[in-house]
């Protein structure tokens, strides 16, 4: 932990400009989703624009009031700071302890979604993974074979006419092929490492904030003093 008054300094001007440059990234890969056509879903983009938005804000105003001295910015960056480390600590520990049965009421949450107000999201991730159908009962049962359901909504919208060697492809008079399997077989285990990716990541820069905050707060401290020495 910093020890003085330059070293409280010197560290938050540095936390701020590595979070100003994560900011950047964020926006940065939002727009190269969208342009590049990665990501076609607004909502998503939009999401991660504004949190790289905000980010950059919050930086902006930890380095300002840093460089100038000025107690009222470092405390209203301090503050904020803390709560989202509480919201970030909060939802990484949830992302961890997630269990298989919370993740299936999640993802069929999401597809359900997705089928009702954004058929182009089911559609993206059908022909991504190569599969027909999310794959899950309304028992919440995972099954691998797509069924007649699953096999009409690929089908009627046509998701793998552009796509021969796929192995759920389908035409007028072709069945899919048997290797042909739902959509939870395949994202499962990705969804599953994503939560502990994201679980772990958020986890450690929570602390990052956290530190954050603590800096700040000596850092006030040492100004205060240095004004009534003064």
């Amino acid at each position: 932990m910093c020890g003085g008054f330059t070293c409280s300094k010197n560290t938050l001007v540095g936390l701020n400009v590595i979070y100003i440059l994560v900011s950047f990234l964020m926006i940065g890969v939002a727009v190269h989703g969208k342009v590049s056509g990665i990501v076609t879903s607004l909502p998503i983009v939009g999401g991660i624009t504004a949190c790289g938005v905000f980010l950059l804000m919050i930086s902006v105003i930890g380095l300002i009031g840093a460089v100038r001295h000025h107690q009222v910015l470092l405390f209203f960056y301090m503050v904020v700071l803390f709560l989202i480390f509480l919201i970030q600590f909060s939802c990484s520990c949830a992302a961890l302890a997630i269990n298989e049965g919370d993740e299936i009421k999640l993802i069929k949450s999401a597809w359900k979604t997705a089928e009702t107000k954004s058929e182009s999201l089911v559609i993206q991730a059908e022909q991504t993974f190569d599969c027909c159908g999310l794959g899950l009962g309304e028992d919440n049962i995972p099954y691998l074979k797509p069924s007649a359901a699953d096999r009409n909504f690929t089908e009627t919208r046509e998701v793998f006419k552009n796509y021969p060697d796929a192995e759920c492809y389908h035409a007028a008079n072709v069945t899919m092929k048997k290797e042909c399997l739902t959509c939870y077989s395949h994202i499962s285990d990705k969804v599953n490492s994503g939560f502990n990716a994201a679980g772990g990541l958020g986890l450690f820069f929570s602390f990052t904030e956290l530190f954050g905050v603590i800096c700040t707060h000596k850092y006030r401290l040492y100004i205060r003093d240095m004004g009534e020495f003064a």
